[in-house]
């Protein structure tokens, strides 16, 4: 008796590389590197910023960020959305009253008036956010969402039920770290910098795959075709047959320090998606 191996029905050959990025996001990519398929003989081929952002920010208007301190217009009132200045010189007042120019609208200097108060707007004079500085500082970076690829990929030709699935990320710091930056205000200067703390890839099945670091790339002719991979794999592999899209987000932590203060900024990005076909493994007897 003679056992032949046999693929449930044709590969699919996909009209070339490529992915879709999330919707609203178009800096995303994959890419096609010929990778084969795990599982598979060695050899050859067998013919892919949502970003959280942690704590709120101090100042906002209309649901936007904007500065709490701008140097043309003075200091930022959350209550009602307006930037205040003292006016130098001053106008003449009366006693125990000040003239400030106020902008309204979220600093729109279409919308300046001068306003006589007897008292600081909230937040007048406050010194400078060493947070609001640390935006700033991510702000001047780029923290670029994964750049994936898988194995098997569809247009390289499918896996097989139950056979291991390698997936890695480019390994740049733009994609995972680290990155400085820092930014200085009125005498502040707070520093930063930006890691991956881990990549959550999902596979498309309803399962998701954490891995520490970009992974392996994997390769038909190396020493581990055919094998897991070694950081970064889906092991058990799909239970059933089908095409499923796989994706990947990168969560950053950007550290801050400056003004005795120090925190933690959330961020992450998300991939554009890959397709990986799977078909049966048929065993046929003779």
């Amino acid at each position: 008796m003679v056992l032949l191996l046999a693929l449930a029905g044709s590969p699919v050959h996909a009209a070339g590389p490529g992915g879709d990025c999330p919707p609203g996001q178009n800096d995303c990519n994959v890419w096609d590197d010929d990778p084969g398929v795990p599982g598979g003989p060695g050899g050859g081929s067998t013919g892919g910023g949502g970003s959280g952002d942690g704590a709120t920010p101090k100042c906002q208007w209309d649901g936007r960020v904007i500065p709490c301190y701008d140097n043309l217009l003075g200091w930022f009132n959350n209550s009602d959305g307006c930037y205040y200045k003292l006016e130098e010189p001053q106008p003449e007042a009366p006693d125990g009253k000040q003239w400030y120019l106020r902008t309204c609208n979220g600093g729109d200097l279409g919308d300046q008036s001068e306003v006589l108060l007897d008292a600081p707007p909230p937040g007048y004079g406050a010194p400078p956010d060493p947070e609001e500085l640390a935006r700033r500082a991510l702000a001047s970076i780029s923290l670029l969402p994964p750049r994936i690829a898988v194995a098997p990929r569809r247009s390289k030709g499918p896996g097989l039920v139950g056979l291991p699935v390698w997936m890695w990320a480019s390994s740049g710091p733009g994609y995972f770290g680290p990155l400085t930056a820092s930014a200085s205000d009125r005498g502040l200067t707070v520093e930063i910098t930006a890691q991956v703390d881990r990549i959550v890839w999902t596979m498309g099945d309803g399962q998701k795959v954490t891995c520490t670091g970009p992974g392996t790339p994997y390769a038909a002719d190396g020493p581990l075709a055919g094998l897991t991979s070694p950081d970064c794999g889906y092991d058990p592999g799909y239970a059933r047959a089908g095409t499923y899209r796989v994706s990947a987000t990168t969560f950053w932590t950007v550290h801050w320090s400056g003004g005795g203060e120090s925190g933690d900024i959330a961020q992450s990005r998300v991939s554009g998606t890959v397709p990986v076909q799977i078909n049966e493994l048929q065993v046929v007897a003779r």
